[in-house]
């Protein structure tokens, strides 16, 4: 593990606050470099955005291309370190949750709040591994003996723990942030999180409930803000971020996506992204930009402005937003029937974007609507369209199309083969690996 854990013996990190706190942010560090919502070419933002329709790959020959081409097989380099990477956060987080039971000198308002923020990580991860696997381990202790043994937990079960390790943080957790800055999570990124496992598992009314607290708390957030301003690490539309390493630095997608010339060396939007938006949609005008040869255009995500050290870092990688909870809210109350209450949260949505207020009126259109702003608005965030994708049915009907290499079993990633060599206990292997 990273400091402290590697200067420390573990039971001394637990005995002081600045230590304790040190186990905590570590966390973030690993998931900003390393995990699963890290904005490089490790992270399922950019690989789920090439599994997806939201990119196209230039990098020949290089791991990430099986993704693009549906051709991942379970011996794949980037499966393995999807899991393993995710797997050590998970060892991390309840690793610090021990140290922090077993403490007798933290005063309990700070083992509160470090025990909420390190049980929201443990159930983010799980969140992203059931969504990207299936049926997972649920691992909530750090005993290698027993976790070199243990079985996958159905799906179902993952997210009813997920469900109670995110019920237990928000408990815990503090209302406002610890910090000046969004980096450290608060009770309403909790809520963030709980509204979005909700809408996954169809609990319509608790989506709604979660999302509408995070909304509410206008003394925090607020979605009326320049479309140019939606990234900057003040943004009032941010509910947790991830801070860069070093002072000056911004983020990893500002330099993984930009494009300075044609053709591009590693990714550039799908084409078909960009046509399907509305003309006078300012997300299109504003979080797109394109670079020329002369003969061909290509299209690259400009959320993110900075591509280099600026002295003061300007852009923080945003993991929650406030849109998010507003489609999240709409989606839920379509499904629920409450038409005018969906239409609301849309037309917020649209007038932010430029855009004139919907015509949809039954909960169908409605849905094809919301999925619709989702994919415009959410485009290589963390890896929203290919999970919106899995979740709606729509994934087939989508992508064998475009994607040649498509099978209905690509619905899941293979379970790494050398942990299935490691540890037999996980077998079966999903479908078509």
């Amino acid at each position: 593990m990273d400091a402290p854990f590697g200067q420390l013996p573990h039971e001394e990190v637990f005995k002081d606050e600045a230590t304790a706190t040190s186990a905590v942010t570590t966390l973030y560090a690993k998931l900003r470099d390393e995990v699963l919502i890290c904005g490089g070419q490790t992270g399922v933002g950019f690989l789920m955005g090439l599994y997806a329709d939201e990119l196209d790959y230039y990098a020949l020959a290089q791991p990430a291309e099986t993704f693009y081409r549906h051709q991942v097989i379970a011996s794949d380099i980037t499966v393995n370190n999807l899991w393993n990477s995710a797997y050590n956060m998970v060892y991390m987080s309840n690793s610090v949750l021990e140290g922090l039971e077993n403490s007798q000198s933290l005063a309990e308002e700070t083992k509160n709040q470090l025990k909420g923020e390190a049980l929201f990580v443990r159930a983010l991860v799980h969140f992203y591994l059931v969504n990207l696997f299936g049926d997972v381990p649920y691992i909530t202790i750090t005993n290698y003996r027993e976790n070199d043994k243990v079985t996958r937990t159905p799906e179902i079960e993952v997210y009813e723990n997920i469900v109670e390790d995110l019920t237990k943080a928000k408990s815990l957790i503090s209302n406002t942030y610890i910090t000046g800055e969004r980096t450290r999570p608060n009770k309403w990124v909790v809520s963030a999180l709980l509204a979005r496992v909700y809408l996954y598992l169809e609990q319509w009314q608790d989506a709604e409930i979660e999302s509408s607290q995070v909304i509410n708390t206008t003394t925090l957030y607020d979605l009326q803000v320049s479309i140019d301003e939606v990234f900057l690490k003040e943004s009032p539309s941010a509910i947790w971020q991830l801070k860069p390493k070093n002072e000056g630095d911004n983020t990893a997608e500002g330099t993984l996506f930009f494009l300075s010339s044609g053709p591009p060396q590693i990714s550039a939007l799908n084409p078909a992204l960009v046509q399907e938006m509305e003309d006078g949609d300012l997300r299109k005008q504003h979080w797109i930009s394109e670079v020329t040869d002369g003969n061909t255009t290509w299209y690259f995500p400009y959320k993110y402005r900075q591509n280099q050290n600026t002295g003061t870092s300007l852009e923080y990688s945003i993991v929650f937003r406030l849109a998010e909870q507003y489609l999240i809210r709409a989606e839920a109350r379509a499904r629920q029937g409450n038409v005018p209450g969906a239409q609301q949260d849309i037309n917020v949505m649209r007038e932010r974007a430029g855009l004139s207020d919907i015509t949809a009126s039954s909960t169908e259109e409605l849905i094809q609507v919301i999925l619709k702003e989702r994919r415009f608005e959410l485009f290589t965030e963390h890896g929203h369209r290919w999970f919106d994708l899995r979740r709606s049915g729509l994934a087939g009907q989508v992508l064998a199309p475009v994607k040649p290499g498509w099978t209905p079993t690509d619905i899941l990633l293979p379970i790494p083969e050398a942990e299935l060599l490691m540890n037999p206990n996980l077998q079966p292997q999903n479908q078509g690996y």
